[in-house]
């Protein structure tokens, strides 16, 4: 039987939940029906043209390419548009700027810096080179809640560094870094590094403004603000020089090649102009959801870790507990059963069932990190979506817990 067969055969066995809550925002999410409409003129009506063609399909095309990277360097505090360049996904962004930076560089052959708890599209990317071209790649660790000391990261930075990422918020556990103090430190350091950071999760929930901070380069991803999967941007300082990973015919963005999906871009846009029309209003409704349903777990549930650190100096829309004594997976699926929809571990590892790479840098034991549970919050989630959480998730803890080896006789019974 296949894996599709199974699922539905558990789906026909369970029923339907009476409730259904999306809170896989890491993994995914639904795109809202503005950018859906937003997106339909161009696959048929209008600019669907190649950007690069001198014709008027292809001029409508690229005047939604800029019309986007004007609204992305504006919400960035970034005074050139063309400092913006379109990829395929967030991901794509990230290996443009390290690996990019990188082949660029090739021949200086420094030392590369990231910190323990960078997202696997920075990592790899970074050994990757390292193998490639000799580079040295040093990972920073970071405390207990995900933070790197500017301290510590000075002592990681010298004259050989040559490229340092660290996140602006954790993808995982929220962490939202001292940005401008990290950056300030590398450049007092060394002040011909370049520094980038991954702000997929940042983006559109903390404030963000290259100049102000003084970042070289910055990632930001569409589906993380419910605009469409297959579009990110890198935001590339004026003078820093990168050589594209891929190769390819021309094309409007010359630093990723090949033919802008001008439907996705357009949705995007949408996405962007949505996440911070009244951002601080939505920012202060998220974090009083998340607050809500970490607060209201642990009243409900023994033996639960709160990964990252609480309040202010956690994204407001994260949520990440290890429930101990429960196998991560299995309480997936629970929940699933019971209609609410969640990750794992990290989402880049789940299929593997290794451990987080995030958690165990910030001292999570094996059994503590496979038992975590991501939840991601957005201005969409209701409070009546908390609530059915918060009935839910301790009876799904409880029964596994009854049935699980690892759980000693109390807990199991609690």
């Amino acid at each position: 039987m296949s894996v599709a067969a199974k699922l539905r055969e558990l789906l026909r066995e369970h029923g339907q939940p009476p409730r259904e809550v999306y809170f896989d925002l890491e993994n995914s999410g639904w795109v809202p029906p503005e950018v859906v409409e937003a997106m339909l003129p161009y696959f048929n009506a209008r600019g669907y043209g190649h950007p690069s063609i001198t014709h008027k399909p292809g001029w409508e095309a690229l005047e939604v390419l800029y019309e986007a990277k004007e609204l992305v360097a504006r919400t960035l505090g970034a005074s050139n548009p063309e400092e913006i360049a379109f990829t395929h996904s967030g991901t794509e962004a990230n290996n443009l700027a390290v690996l990019g930076y990188l082949l660029a560089n090739r021949e200086r052959r420094g030392k590369v810096v990231v910190s323990a708890v960078e997202h696997l599209s920075v990592i790899f990317p970074a050994e990757f080179a390292a193998k490639l071209f000799g580079f040295k790649v040093v990972r920073v660790p970071v405390d207990s809640e995900g933070f790197v000391d500017p301290e510590v990261l000075k002592s990681y930075v010298d004259r050989e560094t040559v490229l340092v990422s660290v996140q602006a918020v954790n993808h995982e556990i929220g962490t939202v870094q001292p940005l401008k103090e990290l950056v300030d430190t590398v450049k007092a350091a060394n002040p011909d590094a370049v520094f980038h950071t991954d702000a997929a999760d940042a983006y559109g929930w903390v404030n963000l403004d290259v100049e102000k901070l003084g970042v070289d380069m910055l990632t930001v991803s569409g589906h993380k603000v419910h605009g469409p999967r297959g579009v990110g941007a890198l935001y590339v300082r004026e003078g820093v020089k990168l050589e594209p990973p891929l190769r390819g015919q021309l094309s409007a963005e010359k630093l990723w090649p090949g033919v802008e999906n001008v439907p996705l871009i357009a949705g995007f846009k949408r996405a962007v102009e949505l996440q911070f029309e009244n951002m601080e209003r939505n920012v202060s409704y998220v974090k009083g959801l998340r607050d809500k349903l970490i607060d209201g777990v642990l009243a409900r549930v023994p033996h639960v870790l709160v990964n990252g650190p609480l309040g202010e100096r956690r994204a407001p829309n994260n949520a990440n507990l290890s429930f101990l004594y429960v196998e991560g997976e299995a309480l997936t699926v629970e929940l699933s059963m019971r209609g609410i929809y969640v990750s794992s571990g990290s989402a880049c590892s789940s299929r593997i069932l290794e451990p987080s790479h995030v958690l165990l840098a910030i001292g999570r034991r094996h059994e503590e990190a496979h038992g975590s549970i991501l939840f991601k919050l957005s201005r969409y989630h209701k409070p009546e979506d908390i609530d059915y959480a918060l009935e839910e998730v301790p009876k799904a803890v409880a029964r596994l817990r009854a049935i699980s080896s690892l759980a000693p006789t109390q807990v199991a019974s609690s």
